[in-house]
């Protein structure tokens, strides 16, 4: 029976991880693998199609080393290669020979190569040949014996070609792949970009060992996630890494860190008449993108061709967003701090550390004359919504939450999640709310509109312009009603996109988020005393954007993290008073400054 070392039995199980990648397009040379710590099966854990063993003969025995002062007895190609391939293959662990060992011979080639012969005598079965044609093949590298002595070799046997000059004389049918030095043709680091010239040599070469159906390899290259993608990009057939868990990781998901836009929308540019001014603030419209970092705008950005709504604007600080029980918010408590002013623990909704509740902005501005509505692509129970009506400890507990929304100081909700408040619908009428079928309905005092059953669809699975006609529909509302009010809209997929680490959910949902945003700076405009700000709860996914291209709308994005972060948030502002959220602060302060603004310019007062 077959019995593989605990660290061994490990790296099998990522080996089928990595296997599922059926869409992979790329092929990693292993370099140097001996000198991994589980040689050979970390590369095959990797999905790596070429695997390199340096050989020196020793006594009659092919040791695994670079030089003889490295030789270890226990490591020979037989022992770290060719006996576990043999014990793979037997066990069904290797289904099929994917993949060729690359044998660099560190010592005279003719009499190295006549040991390797009578070693490979005993591994006859796993060989490639003209009846095997899945077997194993190897190429030989380092030194090799003369070019018209190659025919002389088996049929697995095959060689690495080193010259810059290639012709139709060579044997190419022996020729195995052709390998140079990098820095042949270049002294690029891996870090930015290759310079033009260099890279333009190095595609030149590429394609002239392809125009003979060979592949190509180069050693000695950088070994970086801007290298690794440098030579995909060139189409590098074997891509050299001594790292090739983390090549194959990155270069497999390459395609989803990706993302090209497919429809760039146009931005409306704000008259700046009353942005910043001293006039009184009539309506306050907080516009929060869940999960929406640095990175994300940005990434919007250079998607649109280099333009958004948002970048428009003058007036921007940034928003520190830990919670009172945790360095990294989650939506629940980084809302409750927009809401209510007040820092809470994680997962909590409108109450405090100790539980009690907490007055939000809808309880506090009903006595001022305000009217107050929350639109969202989430569910109406979802954290950020929540957090505008609701009073609860636990984020989760949806029909604890739902029972709120009738007793809470709305005029107007829009969004999704209509299954968790079926025992509510009689109680939402019972205290004034129509529940209108379409926004088109949206009129009356109090008005719901539940626009799914469960959550609304992504922008990428078809949810169309929901929250725009959404937002448009709330602000005919409000004016209708010819009272100040607050609003509240969130774009709660961004935060998905950041869970997700998927760059086109982030992308299309910021890009959305974007369009409703220049449709509030367009009515800002033309209601002046409206005060609109632009924020996010917290940043989801530590994402950076390493690479991208403003005229083709392509962008790529990296993540750290599959969660939030404790980054600070940008805030945006526009309209009256936009100038007082400059500059660096708690998102307590978000609240206590509107506050303070409706108040300096209200009679009324109320002990908040």
């Amino acid at each position: 029976m077959l019995k593989f070392p605990l660290s061994l039995l490990f790296l099998l199980f990522s080996i089928f991880q990595l296997a599922a990648q059926e869409s992979r397009t790329f092929q990693l040379h292993s370099h140097n693998d001996y000198l991994q710590t589980v040689p050979f099966w970390t590369a095959y854990s990797a999905g790596a199609s070429s695997i390199e063993v340096d050989v020196i003969l020793q006594e009659g025995k092919l040791m695994a080393a670079h030089e003889p002062e490295t030789i270890n007895p226990k490591r020979t190609l037989e022992s770290l290669y060719l006996n576990p391939i043999s014990e793979g293959l037997k066990s069904g662990v290797i289904s099929s020979v994917d993949f060729h060992l690359l044998v660099d011979l560190k010592t005279e080639a003719y009499a190295t190569l006549e040991v390797l012969l009578e070693s490979m005598a005993n591994y006859d079965e796993l060989l490639y040949s003209k009846g095997n044609p899945t077997g194993l093949k190897l190429i030989i590298s380092g030194n090799r014996p003369k070019p018209e002595d190659y025919q002389k070799y088996p049929d697995w046997m095959f060689f690495d070609y080193q010259s810059k000059e290639l012709n139709s004389d060579l044997p190419w049918e022996k020729i195995g792949m052709v390998s140079l030095s990098f820095r042949q043709f270049s002294v690029w680091n891996g870090k930015g970009r290759m310079v033009e010239s260099e890279r333009q040599e190095v595609q030149n070469f590429i394609d002239m060992v392809h125009s003979f159906d060979k592949p190509v390899r180069f050693w000695g290259s950088p070994d970086s996630k801007s290298a690794w993608k440098a030579f995909y990009e060139m189409a590098e057939d074997y891509i050299n890494t001594d790292h090739p868990i983390a090549a194959a990781e990155y270069l497999g998901k390459l395609g989803e860190n990706i993302y090209q836009n497919p429809d760039k929308h146009e931005v409306y540019q704000p008259n700046f008449e009353i942005d910043g001014t001293d006039v009184p603030v009539k309506n306050v419209i907080l516009m929060i993108g869940d999960g929406n970092g640095l990175a994300q705008i940005s990434a919007g950005l250079f998607a649109n061709g280099n333009e958004l709504n948002l970048t428009q604007l003058k007036n921007m600080g940034l928003v520190k967003t830990q919670a009172a029980d945790d360095f990294t918010t989650d939506s629940a408590a980084g809302a409750t701090a927009y809401a209510t002013g007040e820092k809470t623990n994680n997962r909590a909704l409108s109450v405090g550390p100790d539980g009690k509740p907490l007055r939000n902005l809808p309880d506090i501005l009903v006595d001022f004359g305000f009217s107050s509505g929350i639109i969202t692509t989430d569910k109406l129970t979802g954290a950020t919504p929540a957090a505008f009506y609701a009073h609860h400890p636990e984020r989760d507990d949806s029909e604890e939450i739902a029972a709120f929304l009738p007793k809470s100081k709305l005029n107007l909700f829009i969004g999704g999640g209509a299954d968790n408040f079926a025992f509510e619908v009689e109680n939402l009428k019972a205290e004034g709310f129509t529940l209108v079928e379409s926004l088109e309905e949206l009129a009356g005092d109090r008005v719901g509109y539940f626009a799914a059953q469960g959550s609304l669809p992504k922008m990428l699975d078809g949810r169309g312009d929901y929250l725009l006609k959404s937002t448009n529909a709330a602000l005919n509302f409000f004016e209708q009603k010819q009272s100040p009010f607050f609003m509240m809209v969130e774009a709660a997929n961004i935060d998905s996109g950041g869970h997700a680490n998927s760059t086109s959910m982030i992308v299309s949902e910021m890009l959305d988020f974007d369009e409703v945003i220049g449709e509030v700076i367009r009515f800002a405009d033309e209601h002046p005393g409206t005060l609109v700000l632009i924020t996010a709860d917290h940043e989801t996914g530590g994402v950076s954007l390493p690479q991208g291209d403003v005229a083709s709308g392509k962008v790529e994005l990296g993540f750290h993290s599959d969660d939030h972060t404790g980054i600070m948030v940008p805030i945006f502002a526009y309209g009256a008073h936009s100038g007082d959220f400059r500059g660096v602060y708690e998102n307590t302060e978000v609240f206590h400054r509107i506050i303070g603004l409706i108040k300096k310019k209200r009679l009324s007062h109320i002990d908040v």
